[in-house]
């Protein structure tokens, strides 16, 4: 398995540049917060050699389609890796869901003990569309689960990628909780950024805890649900381009191979019920990342810290419905550009066309209509 299987034959570049909502890495988090109280007390599972694993949401493959009983798009997969100091020596590998998957994992985590807290907790996140990390903690919050706030961090890869959209969005924020000092300075901006979507809330962001007038635990969730909008307005701006071109290239798809005249309809119904859905789906979203830009135009503009304030405590819940909706817009533009080369005319025969339009129609939460 450590040479055949290619996830695992690249999990060192799964651990450098692995995006967030696709990759939970337990070993990473390990490392940078093993030392934290927390980590121990209140962890994503109590196994230990679970806890240091690598979980991806995987596109099904041919090759793996037969290990189910039924049909599905995608998977939710388990790596562990061999040797925790060296990636590149591979790992073993398996599916939630796929049969005999509890026994795989019992042996592959040396545990024959009650592991039913940690398979409710795997069939939980194998629910999601992704592993964004802000639909993931309100997903398990609302099914009783308390875990550390360490499991839930941004990747390293998308931590690099969003510093300079952070510090463009919030810099009119720090200019206001500075106004009396005048430390606006290109590198203060950045280490506020740093300390923002760091794992930690400390004295850094004291004055912008100030400004909002919060405290203690209502300032560390406020500072989680401001991290969230800032990471959809971030992947928003990556994904709308894409899905443009991908909506466009959904109506040129060349179809090969003989359908009779309800198949051909489908397919043409299909294409324009997706190419709807997106929009309809996207117009969702910006709705309600309207609803974080209107709050925060009030407290900027208006010195209203109150109404900030209030949506920051509140938006934990609408996560579980805009996590949803950018992980499933997420889904059909990687999955599109994986299997359809840019710049050319996409082609694929007609049951594969089926399949990949009934897994994009499956996914978004609009009812479709032709």
């Amino acid at each position: 398995m450590r040479s055949v299987d290619r996830v695992t034959r690249s999990l060192r570049a799964l651990e450098r540049t692995a995006s967030t909502s696709r990759v939970l890495n337990l070993l990473a988090i390990q490392a940078d917060s093993g030392h934290r109280p927390e980590h121990a007390e209140h962890p994503l599972f109590r196994n230990r050699i679970l806890n240091t694993a690598l979980i991806l949401k995987h596109r099904l493959r041919n090759d793996d389609i037969f290990l189910f009983d039924e049909a599905r798009p995608t998977a939710t997969k388990i790596i562990i890796p061999f040797d925790r100091t060296d990636l590149g020596l591979g790992g073993q590998s398996f599916f939630v869901g796929q049969r005999g998957w509890v026994e795989l994992l019992r042996e592959a985590s040396n545990d024959r003990t009650d592991m039913t807290r940690d398979l409710a907790t795997l069939s939980m996140i194998d629910m999601l569309p992704s592993l964004d990390p802000f639909l993931l903690r309100e997903h398990l919050r609302r099914h009783g689960m308390n875990i550390a706030p360490c499991y839930f961090a941004l990747s390293s890869g998308d931590l690099a990628q969003m510093q300079g959209f952070v510090a463009a969005e919030i810099t009119r924020l720090i200019e206001l909780a500075y106004r009396h000092t005048g430390r606006t300075s290109g590198a203060h901006v950045a280490r506020l950024v740093e300390a923002l979507l760091s794992t930690d809330v400390d004295e850094r962001l004291e004055p912008l805890r100030a400004t909002l007038v919060m405290e203690g635990e209502s300032f560390k969730e406020g500072v989680f649900s401001w991290k969230g909008f800032l990471y959809y307005k971030w992947m928003l701006t990556r994904l709308w381009p894409q899905m443009a071109t991908v909506s466009g290239e959904i109506g040129q798809l060349v179809i090969s191979g003989a359908r009779d005249t309800e198949t051909a309809r489908y397919l043409d119904d299909a294409r324009r019920r997706l190419q709807g859905g997106v929009v309809v789906e996207r117009n969702a979203v910006q709705r309600a990342i309207k609803i974080y830009d209107d709050a925060f135009e009030d407290l900027i503009d208006n010195g209203k810290p109150q109404a900030f304030r209030d949506f920051l405590l509140r938006a934990p819940e609408m996560f579980i419905s805009l996590g949803e909706k950018v992980g499933v817009i997420s889904h059909i533009a990687s999955y599109w550009r994986y299997r359809f080369a840019e710049g050319r005319t996409p082609t694929a025969h007609v049951d594969e066309a089926i399949d990949i339009f009934q897994d994009f129609e499956g996914g978004l939460s609009v009812t479709l209509t032709s």
